[in-house]
């Protein structure tokens, strides 16, 4: 069975209302040539606005993160709950921004994944590996602790509505980019890590999260388990990102 790519916003913290508006409106409009999945993963703020704009169009909503907590007095939280009564989908957990800005440790990032998991969300687990670790060769290594300490403890059902992005955290804003041989790589050498555990991993989307764009992003998208892409910067431009949308058609 083939996966289906996945094409995926994260639009971080940027943008106003006005401009937010006018992107989910363009890509909303663009949605009749789409060959693949595509999600618009907006700030906190703009969720409602996004959902109310792309509605029964077949365009999907994430969020860039979920709290630990179900509910209660923890002020400037928001809850899986709450996420998917707003009608989002998909949620990232465990981004490279969150883990060293945060200090989102494996524990917390457990604790994430099974909150959104219980309430029918998706999660999008990134993982991936800084620079020194790279240069030491110990990249592998390092994206199989991420792995195995967060998501080993799923069960089939849950591992289902998986979705795994790999971000180099070295090619990220830096200017340096991951060349294809290294996504395509990474990617099967996570999708091997993770058969063995769950047979329905040959099934898991695996996407590329390392500063694609217009210019890399078919060449990255026809590695073999390069399953779509987790998009920053060009996310935030309307003919970057369907231009990165009509490469994984």
């Amino acid at each position: 069975m083939k996966r289906k790519k996945l094409i995926a916003g994260n639009w971080k913290m940027n943008l106003e209302i006005a401009e937010a508006t006018k992107l989910a409106t363009s890509i909303k409009d663009a949605r009749a040539s789409f060959k693949c999945d595509v999600a618009l993963i907006p700030s906190y703020v703009f969720i409602a606005e996004v959902k109310h704009l792309i509605y029964a169009t077949g365009v999907h909503l994430g969020a860039q993160d979920c709290s630990i907590h179900e509910n209660g007095a923890y002020t400037g939280e928001v809850s899986a709950t709450q996420l998917k009564s707003a009608g989002v989908e998909y949620v990232i957990i465990g981004h490279s921004e969150r883990r060293a800005h945060f200090g989102e440790n494996h524990g917390i990032l457990k604790q994430k994944m099974q909150i959104v998991l219980k309430h029918g969300l998706k999660p999008i687990f990134c993982c991936g590996e800084p620079l020194q670790v790279r240069e030491e060769g110990k990249h592998k290594e390092y994206v199989q602790k991420q792995l195995e300490e967060s998501l080993f403890d799923l069960s089939a059902k849950e591992f289902a509505n998986l979705t795994i992005a790999y971000e180099p955290i070295w090619a990220i804003g830096t200017g340096l980019t991951a060349t294809a041989e290294q996504a395509q790589e990474m990617h099967a050498f996570i999708r091997q890590l993770l058969v063995p555990k769950h047979p329905i991993a040959l099934q898991t989307r695996i996407i590329y999260g390392g500063s694609c764009n217009p210019s890399n992003a078919k060449e990255l998208l026809a590695c073999a388990d390069v399953d779509g892409a987790l998009v920053g910067g060009a996310s935030l431009k309307a003919k970057d990102f369907l231009a990165i949308i009509d490469a994984a058609g």
